[in-house]
């Protein structure tokens, strides 16, 4: 990064993630756009086969479409037990346009008869940020947890009220944003990303 944007685009319609991003960058001199403030960008298409993948599409195809830089996320849950799915199919698990609920129940009843000690899983996010010089990083973050037998908590959002977190005890949907972002996929990815825009800040890298 040659120079410290002024403007960013965070590429994505979820307030929820929008909310995060915002959270984790406080106190940084950039203006952070969202995917409301540009309604005419289509719709991206996210058909790639890793979170990596579809973090650069989104980010790649906003950067070209505005000309500012982009910072896109790709995240979702990967169960053992159902050999890492949803995986990169997180949001639309349930089908094109299904709610959290209907997809995190989905994944409840495809785990009905899975015992406790089988019901590991993990969160993954990746961003990707794209600048109109070309330049791309990616900063990846995840978080070890399992799967309740029913929903629990009602913060957060996706998949939060049936990921429980061991060492707090608690799901991801039983504790506000801010406790979250220390320990979550999200929160891991962001300190990476607010961290390499600080560097560029004081040293113009």
């Amino acid at each position: 990064m040659t120079q410290l944007p002024t403007q960013m685009i965070i590429a994505t319609m979820n307030q929820g993630k929008l909310k995060e991003v915002k959270e984790a960058l406080v106190g940084l001199p950039i203006q952070l756009l969202s995917l409301r403030d540009y309604p005419l960008i289509p719709e991206i298409v996210e058909d790639g086969l890793t979170f990596t993948e579809n973090a650069l599409k989104k980010a790649r195809a906003v950067c070209q479409a505005t000309g500012l830089t982009t910072l896109a996320d790709d995240s979702g849950l990967c169960v053992d037990a159902l050999e890492g799915r949803p995986g990169v199919f997180s949001a639309r698990y349930a089908g094109q346009g299904a709610s959290d609920e209907e997809n995190y129940r989905k994944v409840l009843e495809e785990m009905k008869d899975v015992p406790d000690a089988m019901r590991s899983a993990h969160f993954v996010c990746v961003l990707a940020l794209v600048e109109p010089n070309g330049q791309e990083r990616i900063f990846e973050g995840s978080c070890q947890g399992r799967i309740t037998k029913k929903p629990i908590g009602n913060q957060g959002f996706g998949y939060d009220p049936i990921f429980f977190f061991e060492p707090m005890g608690v799901t991801f949907a039983e504790i506000d944003s801010a406790a979250k972002s220390i320990v979550s996929h999200r929160g891991k990815a962001l300190r990476q990303f607010a961290a390499y825009i600080r560097r560029a800040r004081d040293a113009r890298i």
